[in-house]
């Protein structure tokens, strides 16, 4: 297949534009009323049909924005690609993003590489006391949960390569705490042999071989869900998603 300058997908938001309205949003894919929901680059998912729930512009320096779930359990709002990319075919892959949350509880947040993306977004693991359970069968990224005993550390987590996928929290647990109005930013990379490495603030915290399928093909999301009946959010000064192109089709 010829190939071109144009090797590099490189999606990018500084969500400095318009604002995306939380009240009448319905779900990615929906013509019925309110909006087909966007913003910039990427579909927004998860239970948008509540008016609780959606994505909202901030006044902070920069721009920044607001995810903001619903107030039911494993319910919530994810910014995100579609399920696109391969290991194999498209990487190395990465996503990033500058976040900060309001408080640390009654939730779940999710920065990385998962399976699904569907209208229907739910976390694609979750956390209780010691214990992680993969909600998707692809999954390679930061998890915060605060059922978790160490509530507020970040987590590596993984499933779907050939490494073990981790059920147990502390083997997981980063031991780097989410400080509530204090931002950090997450970059979660995957080779085209499937290895993953997380990193938190530019330093390097986990590399685990074989964490992906490089075969399978992934989304990358930004996430926010409620753990009780309690909204959970999550605020983004930036989302950024690399991986090259295909020139094998």
């Amino acid at each position: 297949m010829a190939q071109s300058g144009y090797g590099k997908i490189c999606l990018f938001d500084d969500f400095a534009g318009p604002e995306i309205p939380v009240a009448n949003a319905v779900a990615y894919g929906t013509s019925a009323g309110g909006c087909n929901y966007y913003i910039g680059c990427f579909k927004v998912t998860g239970k948008l049909g509540e008016t609780d729930a959606g994505v909202v512009s901030l006044a902070k320096s920069g721009g920044w924005v607001r995810l903001t779930g619903t107030n039911e359990a494993d319910e919530g709002c994810a910014i995100g690609t579609e399920v696109c990319f391969s290991p194999a075919l498209n990487g190395p892959l990465a996503v990033e993003t500058r976040i900060e949350t309001q408080a640390l509880t009654a939730r779940n947040l999710w920065v990385g590489f998962s399976g699904v993306n569907a209208d229907s977004n739910v976390p694609p693991a979750t956390g209780a006391t010691t214990t992680v359970t993969y909600v998707d069968d692809d999954v390679i990224g930061f998890l915060y949960d605060s059922t978790f005993t160490d509530a507020n550390d970040w987590h590596a987590v993984h499933q779907g390569g050939t490494a073990a996928a981790a059920t147990v929290s502390t083997t997981v647990d980063m031991d780097e705490d989410a400080v509530a109005a204090q931002s950090q930013v997450l970059r979660v990379e995957i080779d085209v042999d499937g290895t993953a490495r997380w990193y938190i603030d530019g330093k390097l915290k986990q590399t685990v071989s074989a964490a992906a399928d490089p075969d399978e093909l992934l989304c990358a999301t930004i996430a926010a869900y409620g753990t009780t009946t309690t909204i959970a959010d999550l605020d983004s000064d930036y989302l950024a998603v690399e991986a090259n192109r295909d020139w094998t089709v």
